[in-house]
């Protein structure tokens, strides 16, 4: 058995205020679990994407989430919990004024290809999008595939 106190995992840079990863510490082989705290306007994701081997299950212990789908918006509000089929694509935002604290849970484990899609403003879309490092390693930015132009920055 493994255990490990949530404050004690690194929290790593991205659209979520807090994103600890949590499959290392316990050693899952099967399943990835993060924790998250979500500022308002704060997002689980870099863009609308889609998992293809991956389903995941979101619990929100408090605050409220709002998912973007392909069909309409899903709020998903403290002691609930929703599941995102394989191939899905989505994108959870706080977008109220409290801060959301959730946990997601992955299965398998590793997610395979995962497709990130963010608004292009050179594009004129939203278009497929990559996640890298600032050259300065202070930030993750994405950039879209089809022009090269930074579509947003995460510190």
């Amino acid at each position: 058995m493994e255990k490990i106190r949530i404050d004690d995992a690194k929290s790593y840079m991205g659209p979520a205020d807090v994103k600890r990863p949590l499959t290392k510490e316990l050693g899952t082989e099967n399943v990835a679990l993060n924790y998250y705290e979500l500022a308002p306007g704060d997002s689980f994701a870099f863009g609308y994407h889609a998992h293809e081997d991956q389903e995941e299950v979101f619990y929100v212990q408090s605050g409220t989430v709002t998912f973007e789908t392909a069909d309409d918006p899903v709020a998903v509000g403290a002691g609930e919990a929703v599941r995102v089929a394989p191939g899905e694509f989505q994108r959870g935002v706080n977008e109220g004024d409290e801060r959301v604290v959730a946990l997601a849970v992955g299965a398998p484990r590793d997610a395979g290809e995962t497709e990130v899609r963010r608004h292009c403003e050179d594009c004129g879309e939203r278009t497929p999008n990559d996640i890298e490092m600032t050259e300065d390693r202070d930030a993750l930015v994405t950039r879209c595939v089809d022009c090269g132009a930074v579509t947003g920055r995460f510190d």
